[in-house]
Parts: C-alpha cells; structure tokens; sequence
C-alpha cells in the first residue's frame, strides 16, 4: 500500500478527530471503540457522498435515500492511498443506473483510494446499506481477519477484503464476489463519473485530464467511454 496524504476531519457532535492509535488484532480503540481503515474506491471517494451514508440523505445525481449510521460521527482521519488491484464496472447500480464499481484484489494495476478511520459500527453500518441492508448490528471480523477475505452473500458488496494494516488498525473494504474475470462488465453512468472523478480530485489533488484517462480506461468503462467524452461529461474541470 502506497500512502499519499492524510488530514483530520474536524470535531462533530462531541466525536473529535484524532490521530490513529495502535491496537491489537481488533483495530485498537479510541474512546473505547474499536477503530478501522474503510477503504474506498467508489463514490465514497467523495467526502459529500460518504457524508450520506454517515448523516442519511440522498447523494446528488443518486436515486437512492440513505438511512446513515448508529454514528453519525465524521472518520477520524482520511488517508490517500494506493492499493494493489484495479476497479472495474459491472452489474447494475439502482443508485446511480449503469455499472457499479467494484475491486478487484487480485489483478494486476494499482487502485486509488480514499481510507477513512472509523469505528467498526460505522464500517458495519455503511457496509450494512451498501449491500441493501438495514444497519445496526456489528459486523463479525474474525474471518475477514483471519483469511484476508469473508463472502457474507451473494450480492454486491457483500464480500469483505482484508486489505492490509496502517498505524496498527487493519483496512477493510467490501466488493462482488465473482471478481474481474467473473463480472458481467457494465459501463458507468455520467453522474456516477462525476461523483468519481470529485472524489479523486478531492482525495488525490487529479486534476479533470487525469480523472478522465484513469476512469475511461477502467475495464467496463473502457470501449464505451474514451477520456474525451469522460472529460466532457466533467465540463472540463471539477467543482469541489
């Protein structure tokens, strides 16, 4: 894992931001809860697009209302970071119409991503609406841990991957089970684009040139957008 940058979120609703702590097989704690990397590599790479799955609200250019979590407590800190694997599209997003994004672990490239440190009722709660769940219950990390990857079901997002340890807390995401040589590749749609390309904007510094040539070559996207249309669909810059 390749980290870029970090920055701490400011306090909120009597959770403060504060510097990671080191702990044991369970993440460590910080005020008595047990703190997590969550690794995003979607929408979430928006703070914005997070924030609805933290609060509740309907993300913009989404279709989709979100309940958010126990905690409505911003991360604690939010790392860029690079992660071995590459993101590709497929299925059928309800939010967002086209292609979801998914992670692959095992290809060859690198992925960009945006970690968020946060308690795992938090993680267990955006996990929870990701796979079309009701949050509230903790999720049980022991063979996430154990084996590096727990397929919980069938759906989307419902296979958890054990990504690697950052300052004695393990980093945790959740993708499709079936991986990239399984996938029914599915092309992304515009707003989906946009909220992915704010997002690496915000969390890496890309600028709109960048973001079009990374999404418009991801495998689902590739052969349906070409960085041109990407970039136009980004109006030549990003509003963050």
């Amino acid at each position: 894992m390749v980290v870029a940058g970090s920055r701490r979120w400011p306090a909120e609703g009597g959770g403060g931001a504060s510097g990671s702590t080191a702990g044991g097989p369970e993440g460590g704690a910080e005020g008595g809860a047990r703190l997590v990397w969550y690794a995003a590599y979607g929408s979430n790479l928006h703070a914005a697009r997070l924030a609805c799955y933290l609060r509740g609200g309907r993300p913009d250019g989404g279709a989709r209302t979100y309940p958010g979590c126990r905690d409505h407590r911003p991360p604690r800190r939010d790392v860029a970071a690079v992660l071995p694997g590459t993101l590709y599209f497929a299925r059928e997003s309800a939010v967002w119409g086209g292609g979801s994004g998914f992670y692959d672990p095992d290809a060859s490239d690198e992925l960009p991503c945006r970690i968020y440190l946060m308690t795992i009722s938090q993680f267990s709660d955006i996990a929870a609406q990701e796979m079309r769940r009701s949050p509230g219950t903790d999720l049980d990390l022991t063979r996430t841990l154990a084996r590096g990857r727990d397929r919980l079901g069938p759906g989307r997002y419902e296979t958890l991957v054990h990504a690697g340890e950052l300052d004695g807390h393990p980093l945790l995401t959740f993708t499709a089970p079936e991986g990239l040589a399984g996938a029914e590749l599915n092309p992304p749609s515009a707003p989906y684009l946009r909220t992915l390309a704010a997002g690496l904007a915000e969390s890496h510094g890309w600028n709109a040139r960048r973001c079009a040539d990374y999404l418009a070559s991801r495998p689902g996207a590739a052969g349906h957008w070409n960085a041109a249309d990407v970039l136009a669909v980004l109006g030549g810059g990003l509003d963050l």
